[in-house]
């Protein structure tokens, strides 16, 4: 089942991220890799997030994001998840 995010991030994400972007990009690797994850990234004046997963439920998906340091150390301030049909 595809699920796709969208989510906000912190006043100064750029600046703030950055003790946390090593752990934060191996960690989005790893569910790549695994096959969960599609894509993600920030828009381009870094306010917002989306991604697309690949997941068994929506509570996996909720799982991972919660469990991402831009999470636990307040950079995304804000997560949505929702069943994704993709048309083409």
């Amino acid at each position: 089942m595809r699920f796709v995010l969208w989510g906000t991030y912190c006043e100064n994400a750029l600046e703030k991220r950055t003790p946390y972007r090593e752990e934060h990009l191996a960690g989005l690797q790893q569910q790549k890799d695994a096959g969960v994850l599609i894509t993600l990234g920030p828009t381009e004046t870094s306010s917002h997030v989306f991604g697309i997963y690949e997941a068994e439920s929506k509570q996996q998906v909720d799982e991972l994001l919660h469990n991402d340091v831009y999470w636990r150390q307040g950079i995304w301030t804000a997560l949505e998840v929702h069943p994704w049909i993709q048309a083409f």
